[in-house]
């Protein structure tokens, strides 16, 4: 009863996401540990030239990045190169530390659960030319009432820019070409951060972020990668040859630059209904999935610095949906499974990786053109989100 009632309010809302500056873009493939199965491709990719979505087309996924940098995380742990629990000063080759808690150190597992009180109060772009280690002198950085390792979550984007930071020190390899070797090849995803390792044909393939007032937000490519990978400052130009890496992990945006089609998303979801099997150890996929942090009505905030109920359970950048804990509006399906993956929001974009860990089927979805206040849905994903995954459901 409660799944067809949730249903039914998606159809009700059907009308007013139409309202959207069209043609949005919307794209669904569903999937189990053997197959993928395109289920929704409408609306365009491209507006300009009226090219259509398809399952096939790059896109920049927004936070779903977050998951796939952390599994790069989880083989570098798998090869006796990082330690979840190991200060990640002995990486940075500096030391980092909260200004508020300077006895207490900040490891990956902390940055990775978002539990090492940082915020974004100080801004996680940062351009070629500064680093990491400057932007975290900035007391805007950091929470101030909440440290390192206390049973409190805050969402926060500048968290990844310091993992990638660690990843690069501890290999002396950038962030982008690290995650072509260690995540993106071995799975044969034709998939990038930042266009950075993309075939060059993938431009002309590339999904256009359209904001809600239809004007372009990103990746408008005319058919070409990006001159320039990174965030440049004025004065730093986009010379990449004399980076240091571990300087700033911030420059491929590991928190959200991921460009990649849902059907290669759905083999990331395929990894995870697997276990890991055939990238990493079955204890890395435990510690991956393993709730860091439970939400328990006032202990954690979400992107937007209130706890509204999005963010309930979370792993090692993997969110948990669907557990119906106290104060928990997570569950966007409506039909009380709980699922593993990760959500995505930027540029207009809303995207989704979500899988069933006992049935092992899963859903990977992006749309386009939603407003930044979206009206929420019955649960704290916006109505949206809900609505697309209502149709996945339809006969």
């Amino acid at each position: 009863m409660r799944t067809q009632l949730r249903l039914f309010a998606a159809l009700l809302l059907l009308p007013a996401l139409a309202a959207r500056a069209e043609p949005a873009a919307t794209v669904a493939v569903a999937f189990d540990r053997h197959s993928v199965r395109p289920v929704l491709a409408e609306g365009l990719a491209d507006r300009a030239t009226g090219r259509a979505a398809t399952a096939d087309d790059p896109v920049r996924i927004a936070s779903i990045s977050k998951l796939v940098t952390a599994l790069g995380v989880m083989r570098l742990v798998d090869q006796g190169r990082l330690d979840l629990d190991r200060d990640v000063s002995d990486y940075l080759g500096w030391r980092l530390r909260h200004p508020a808690f300077p006895d207490r150190p900040i490891t990956l597992r902390l940055l990775l659960s978002h539990r090492s009180g940082l915020s974004d109060e100080a801004d996680y772009i940062i351009p070629l030319g500064e680093t990491v280690r400057a932007r975290l002198a900035n007391p805007k950085a950091w929470d101030p009432a909440h440290g390192p390792g206390e049973d409190w979550f805050h969402y926060t984007n500048l968290n990844f820019p310091v993992v990638a930071s660690v990843m690069e020190a501890a290999t002396g390899e950038r962030f982008d070409r690290l995650m072509q070797r260690l995540v993106l090849k071995p799975l044969k995803l034709s998939a990038c951060y930042n266009w950075s390792g993309c075939d060059p044909s993938a431009a002309a393939r590339a999904v256009v972020l359209y904001r809600a007032d239809g004007t372009v937000a990103r990746d408008d490519l005319h058919g070409a990668l990006p001159a320039c990978p990174v965030v440049t400052s004025a004065s730093s130009g986009c010379d990449l040859a004399n980076y240091v890496p571990g300087w700033n992990g911030a420059l491929f945006s590991p928190q959200g630059g991921l460009r990649i089609s849902m059907r290669d998303l759905a083999r990331i979801g395929q990894l995870l209904a697997r276990g890991g099997k055939g990238l990493l150890s079955a204890r890395s996929f435990a510690a991956l999935i393993t709730p860091q942090w439970v939400f328990n009505g006032t202990n954690g905030v979400g992107e937007n610095g209130e706890p509204d109920g999005f963010f309930c359970t979370y792993g090692l950048g993997v969110q948990v949906i669907g557990q119906a804990g106290a104060g928990c509006h997570d569950d966007p399906f409506g039909d009380g499974v709980v699922r593993i993956g990760h959500p995505g929001e930027a540029y207009g974009l809303r995207s989704g990786l979500w899988v069933d860990p006992k049935s092992k089927k899963g859903v990977a979805f992006f749309t386009t053109a939603v407003s930044d206040d979206a009206p929420k849905g019955v649960s704290a994903f916006t109505a949206v989100e809900e609505a697309v995954l209502a149709r996945l459901r339809m006969p």
